[in-house]
C-alpha cells in the first residue's frame, strides 16, 4: 500500500475529531457546576493532536501537513453544516495554525524521549488553539463575524469569577477548555506509547 493511500485512515480521524469538536464546543458541560468552564468539545478534539503526531511518526512532516490541510477542509465544510459560520472560521483557523505548529515541534523534537515530542507538541498546539478559537468565536470584538449564536451575547452581558477578577464567560470557558485539553494530552500519551511499535517511522523518514 503506497503512502498516499495508507494516510487516508489518519484523515477521516482527523475530520471526524474536529467536525465533532466543533459541534461540541456549543454545549457547555452541565456536570459538577462547570458549565461556565467547560464544553463538551474540550474532551474531543486533543484527539487530533495524537492524530496528527502519530501520522509524523509514522510517516513524516510533509504527510502529517497534508494530513492537516485536507481535514482541515472537510471538518470547514462539516462545521458549516453542524454548527455556524462563525464558529468554523474559529475553528478553520485555530485547527489549521495549531496543528502546523505541532507538525513543526514534533518534528524537531522526534528523536527525544518518546513521550516529549508529543507533549510539547500538543501543549503548545493547545495553547494556541485556545487563544485563537475562543477570541474569533466568542469575544465581543469578533461579533462582525455571525451572530445569533448566543455566547458572543452572554460575553458581553455575563461576567464569572476568575481568580478574584470577573472575566467574560468566553475567557473562563478558554480556561476551563485549556485545562481539559492538557489532562486528556497527557491521556493520549497512553495510546501514543501502545502504538509506538506498531506505527514506527518508514526508512525514509529520518
Amino acid at each position: 500500500m503506497t503512502r498516499q493511500v495508507s494516510v487516508w485512515p489518519f484523515v477521516a480521524a482527523m475530520a471526524a475529531v474536529v467536525a465533532a469538536s466543533n459541534f461540541l464546543v456549543q454545549f457547555p458541560f452541565q456536570h459538577f457546576g462547570l458549565q461556565d468552564l467547560l464544553t463538551w468539545g474540550a474532551f474531543t478534539y486533543p484527539v487530533a493532536f495524537l492524530v496528527t503526531d502519530l501520522t509524523n511518526r509514522r510517516y513524516g512532516p510533509a504527510a502529517a501537513r497534508k494530513v492537516v490541510y485536507v481535514g482541515f477542509a472537510i471538518a470547514v465544510v462539516l462545521s458549516i453544516w453542524l454548527a455556524s459560520p462563525r464558529i468554523a472560521i474559529a475553528s478553520g483557523s485555530a485547527f489549521l495554525v495549531a496543528q502546523l505548529l505541532d507538525v513543526y515541534v514534533f518534528d524537531r523534537l522526534r528523536h527525544r524521549v518518546w513521550w516529549q515530542a508529543p507533549l510539547i507538541s500538543s501543549v503548545l498546539g493547545s495553547i494556541i488553539d485556545t487563544i485563537i478559537f475562543f477570541s474569533l468565536a466568542f469575544a465581543a470584538r469578533f461579533a462582525f463575524l455571525d451572530t445569533g449564536f448566543g455566547l458572543e451575547d452572554g460575553s458581553l452581558g455575563f461576567a464569572v469569577p476568575f481568580f478574584g477578577a470577573d472575566v467574560p464567560l468566553w475567557v473562563s470557558l478558554a480556561l476551563g477548555d485549556f485545562t481539559v485539553k492538557i489532562v486528556i494530552g497527557l491521556l493520549m500519551l497512553a495510546p501514543y506509547g501502545a502504538l509506538l511499535s506498531v506505527l514506527r517511522p518508514l526508512p525514509s523518514v529520518r
